[in-house]
């Protein structure tokens, strides 16, 4: 990579006393380091939330087919909100970690980020949960079954409860994750999985007593379990002695409006970003059920596997927001090129073996997912099998794209990303799924051909501005 190169050289530069002091490879070496240590328990974290997702699908899906749509049908409504609130909030990482990069013993100004940080989560999830709470009117006016449409909207109006607790403690997450101590988020999320599984299985069925709630038991359960999983994050923020001097539950009531809106400023793009990519994925799954049932549920089972593997470059972003914030709060360019392209080097490294595995067992990992000793899956197989190896490019694509942007993020530059991102998305990737699957025999290859070019559009662009970071004024060259 040219940037690198570039590095080496200013490095081999300085006088030899400062080169002994930090030659090359060892302070290389310890930004890998000190990046997997702050991954593993983002992946792992990202992992779990996954899993419980998973949970629900598989209590729900043993009520029948006809709840598993409703709650399919809600749950896309409902991750709508969600994953723009998310990107909105996650601005709280960065700018923790540009004050505690520019002075090492900061609290106060901490303090206030993620106290309104918290004051965001209320005031996006106010209005969400008045919208979702009507989930099942918007169902009927897009031409949903009736039946299915009231399904969803019981099934939302329990579950809707669960996205203030969840946004809470993302923001918790994100802010012991810029102190570069993240095990936490990944123990409460564990136990998150195990209580939303333990209350599925009573509120669900009627177990021990309980009343047998069905889809609505599942939505409570995923709520509880949240609701939990925030106050055992508020518990760790409290108590434990690395965090509880910051005080962050501490006034909470008091307004800091240059904060607020400086979070808005930061997240508001990153939140779009995250709907361009979310409703695109959205629109593709559109598309696989005009070409027919099959190819649908072959699009499925490949989506998830590409979800699954996306977790661990998506939590190698998140460190490298962390470690580039830190070294741009400290004015150290030299050091945010590092922590960014070790992150990236890792993240795409990752991504090309999850190729590599995707071209060479596609049916082993459909299997996984599908009998496919069964005939009448024969066509799904088949159809599943196909996607799977464009989506080898499609992983590498989308691997660079996001690690791309979370190493911008770590610089506060979210604006101009956000265009990249309707750009690929928007403009390249979704016309041209459209184009090759209603319009070439290629069907739902094409929509996977056509998601592939959107995310590479969009890696292309990040990283070119990521090369271009200092030429931009996004952090001064070395001096």
């Amino acid at each position: 990579m040219p940037d690198i190169r570039h590095e080496i050289k200013q490095e081999q530069t300085l006088p030899h006393s400062e080169r002994s002091a930090e030659s090359t490879w060892p302070a290389w070496r310890e930004n890998i380091v000190a990046t997997l240590q702050l991954a593993w328990p983002m992946v792992l974290t990202n992992l779990a939330q996954t899993a419980m997702i998973v949970t629900d699908v598989v209590f729900i899906g043993r009520l029948g087919p006809q709840a598993l749509a409703a709650s399919s049908l809600a749950v896309n409504i409902y991750h709508t909100f969600t994953f723009f609130a998310f990107g909105l909030v996650s601005a709280v990482a960065p700018m923790v970690a540009r004050e505690k990069g520019a002075r090492r013993h900061e609290v106060r100004e901490i303090r206030r980020i993620v106290r309104q940080g918290l004051w965001t989560v209320i005031a996006v999830s106010i209005p969400a949960i008045l919208l979702l709470w009507h989930g099942d009117r918007f169902l009927l006016a897009i031409g949903q079954e009736p039946a299915l449409s009231a399904e969803a909207g019981k099934y939302l109006r329990a579950l809707v409860w669960a996205l203030p607790s969840f946004l809470g403690f993302v923001v918790l997450r994100f802010f012991i994750s810029a102190l570069e101590r993240p095990q936490w988020a990944f123990v409460i999320a564990i136990g998150g999985i195990l209580l939303n599984a333990l209350g599925n299985w009573l509120l669900v069925f009627g177990n021990w007593g309980f009343p047998a709630l069905g889809l609505v038991g599942s939505g409570l359960a995923s709520a509880i379990a949240t609701l939990l999983m925030f106050i055992g994050m508020a518990a760790v923020v409290t108590f434990d002695r690395h965090f509880r001097r910051y005080h962050v539950l501490g006034r909470f009531w008091q307004a800091d409006w240059s904060r607020f809106k400086a979070i808005w400023r930061l997240g508001l793009p990153i939140g779009l970003i995250i709907a361009f990519e979310t409703s695109v994925f959205n629109a593709a799954a559109f598309l696989m059920g005009w070409l027919g049932e099959a190819e649908l549920a072959a699009h499925a089972i490949a989506i998830q596997i590409a979800a699954i593997t996306f977790m661990t470059p998506l939590g190698m972003a998140q460190a490298a927001t962390v470690r580039v914030g830190l070294a741009y709060g400290a004015g150290d360019a030299l050091g945010a090129a590092r922590a960014g392209w070790s992150a990236f080097i890792l993240g795409t490294g990752f991504m090309v073996l999850m190729a590599a595995l995707l071209i060479s067992v596609p049916q082993f990992l459909v299997g996984i997912f599908l009998d496919v000793h069964r005939p009448g899956n024969l066509p799904v197989l088949a159809l599943a099998t196909s996607f799977l190896i464009v989506a080898a490019i499609f992983q590498i694509a989308d691997g660079a794209q996001v690690l791309a942007a979370g190493m911008l993020r770590g610089l506060h530059d979210t604006r101009v990303p956000m265009w990249y991102a309707a750009i690929g998305y928007w403009c390249i990737g979704l016309p041209l799924s459209a184009c090759l699957s209603q319009l070439t025999p290629l069907r739902g290859v094409g929509v996977w051909i056509g998601l592939a070019a959107g995310l590479a559009a969009v890696a292309v662009l990040m990283v070119q501005r990521w090369l271009r970071r200092e030429k931009l004024g996004l952090i001064r060259p070395p001096a």
